[in-house]
């Protein structure tokens, strides 16, 4: 068998020798240039800076009126996508205006919407949100207001002065189309007959409610009516501001009595960390077939019917 061949060794004293050697030197050095590059611009990018910095792109990117879209319409932010389009949103002082009209002035709801041209619907939004909003600063929580200043100023405002003419915010007594009256029906009525809208009603369905019932605000159509026969607008104005308001006055004493009933039929017990509510129930309370939304536990402890088979799942009535 042949002996093993080794490989050439280096002692530590060679290693000592060959550090101590003075390094080569690099043949050349590369220097980098401090000479700006020369910017190169296209026509068309030269073009769209003097444009900004003319009058118009000067307007554009500082409006002055309100928010200057690029689309042809002046509601119409995106020019590729026509169908959208931009819809306005009440400004801050109108937002507070609202809120002193409902909280301190003391006015319904439904006479702020009708006066202001606003959904009620909105009104109360708006009342809650500033009610939360004025919380947030008693407590001492800081407010996005430059984020809420950016947006506002991108959108479109309508903006309420009192004592002035102003346009419309929306419409404040549409009724939502229902689907039993897309159906084209031929009722045959007398000449003699007068056919109101309950008739109509009564036409597309028996359990159907007339357009005046399903109205966000039945009191403004009787006070139209009242004017079209012959009463003073003064006179319907008052006497409409004075039935919302006593609807909303027995709205809140029912919610109160009913909270009050809670608050008597419900025992708390405090500790350090939590407190517990007992209350009594009754088994009974659930009905016949035990899905009775008087029951306790209802919504848990029996399954919806929506997914078992052979039940009908289309509504058989309308409200």
């Amino acid at each position: 068998m042949p002996p093993r061949v080794r490989g050439a060794s280096v002692s530590l004293a060679g290693l000592d020798a060959a550090a101590s050697l003075p390094p080569r030197t690099a043949p050349f050095v590369r220097t980098f240039s401090t000479t700006p590059c020369r910017e190169k611009m296209s026509k068309g990018r030269m073009r769209m800076f003097e444009w900004l910095n003319s009058n118009s792109g000067r307007g554009l990117a500082e409006p002055s009126g309100g928010p200057n879209y690029l689309g042809p319409y002046q509601d119409q932010p995106f020019p590729l996508n026509p169908l959208f389009r931009s819809q306005p949103v009440l400004d801050d002082t109108t937002r507070e205006l609202i809120y002193d009209k409902v909280t301190r002035q003391g006015e319904s709801l439904k006479a702020v919407s009708a006066e202001m041209h606003i959904d009620v619907r909105r009104v109360a939004a708006v009342v809650r949100l500033k009610e939360v909003e004025k919380q947030w600063v008693t407590d001492g929580k800081k407010l996005a207001t430059p984020y809420a200043k950016a947006v506002m100023k991108m959108l479109p405002k309508t903006s309420y002065r009192e004592g002035e003419e102003n346009e419309p915010h929306e419409p404040i007594n549409d009724i939502h189309v229902h689907n039993l009256t897309l159906q084209q029906l031929f009722v045959p009525v007398s000449e003699s007959r007068h056919f109101t809208r309950e008739d109509a009603a009564k036409a597309f369905h028996d359990k159907m409610l007339s357009a005046d019932t399903r109205s966000p605000q039945p009191e403004l159509i009787e006070m139209e009516r009242e004017i079209v026969n012959g009463a003073s607008r003064a006179d319907s104005l008052k006497k409409f501001q004075e039935a919302t308001q006593a609807e909303e006055d027995r709205v809140a004493q029912k919610i109160l009595k009913q909270r009050e009933r809670e608050e008597s039929r419900t025992k708390k017990v405090k500790t350090d960390r939590y407190e517990f509510r007992f209350k009594e129930i009754n088994v009974d309370d659930v009905g016949r077939d035990g899905r009775s939304r008087k029951g306790t536990g209802w919504r848990y402890g029996a399954p919806f019917e929506d997914r078992k088979r052979g039940l009908v799942k289309i509504p058989t009535s309308v409200p």
